[in-house]
């Protein structure tokens, strides 16, 4: 940030915030995990006015005194939920109208997070009494949501979709290391098409985002698996050049 002038400093000690309309600013989190092979999002059940009982994404208001920034309020609510830091998490959209919340003109920046299955421990919020992982089918959850959720899941699962074909975040939602049949599988569940195994594999290679862990699978009748974890420089560049999945079909 640049260094305020003495004239800005002089204009400061007069301005006050109050002079304005500002509306109230939350932060709304779609978690997506994998689950018996079925991409799922983590959902709390309202434990208060308005919308009591009525399922919706976790989500918090900003403190201006606690949280550094919005990302600060996503992690929050995110470990308030899942007892876990994700270790994924992006920022989709920002959602804001005089309609979407009845209490007040609110904007809500929506993020989304990949994390895996095991590393979910659920328990609900403060302002919860339930927390439960609903089922993605056909892009879309099944639940009655609270506010404008709906939009926001639904715009989450689209934009997950989109990435998959040149990113290797799918990675995310298996934990710290898997197996690349598990990686093929997840692209293959959320994004609904039959990929050539041997295609896949020669893209990732070539994009050098995976290295073996020095593990195998337990052997079961069948040929052992390795484990793979994403290189130390993978998370920096996690992002493929042309699309993964339309070479692989």
């Amino acid at each position: 940030m640049p260094k305020l002038s003495k004239k800005d400093i002089a204009y400061l000690k007069g301005y006050k915030a109050s002079d304005y309309d500002r509306p109230s600013v939350a932060v709304d989190i779609v978690i997506f995990t994998l689950h018996k092979k079925q991409l799922k999002v983590l959902l709390i059940k309202r434990a208060e006015s308005p919308y009591e009982s009525l399922w919706a994404l976790p989500g918090g208001f900003v403190n201006k005194v606690s949280d550094k920034n919005l990302e600060a309020v996503a992690y929050r609510e995110l470990h308030e939920e899942t007892g876990a830091k994700a270790p994924y998490l992006e920022q989709l959209f920002t959602f804001g109208s005089k309609d979407r919340d009845p209490r007040d003109w609110t904007l809500s920046v929506s993020y989304f997070a990949l994390m895996a299955y095991d590393d979910i421990k659920l328990k609900a919020g403060t302002d919860a009494s339930e927390a439960r992982l609903w089922p993605v089918n056909n892009g879309k959850v099944s639940a009655k949501l609270a506010f404008d959720h709906t939009k926001i899941v639904n715009l989450a699962v689209e934009r997950l979709g989109s990435k998959l074909e040149y990113s290797a975040i799918a990675g995310f939602l298996l934990g710290g290391e898997f197996t690349l049949p598990e990686l093929q599988e997840v692209y293959e569940i959320i994004l609904n098409e039959k990929l050539d195994k041997t295609s896949f594999r020669r893209g990732l290679a070539k994009f050098d985002i995976v290295q073996e862990t020095g593990r195998k699978t337990e052997s079961q009748g069948h040929r052992p698996a390795k484990y793979y974890r994403f290189n130390k420089h993978a998370k920096d560049s996690l992002f493929f050049p042309r699309s993964i999945v339309r070479s692989a079909k």
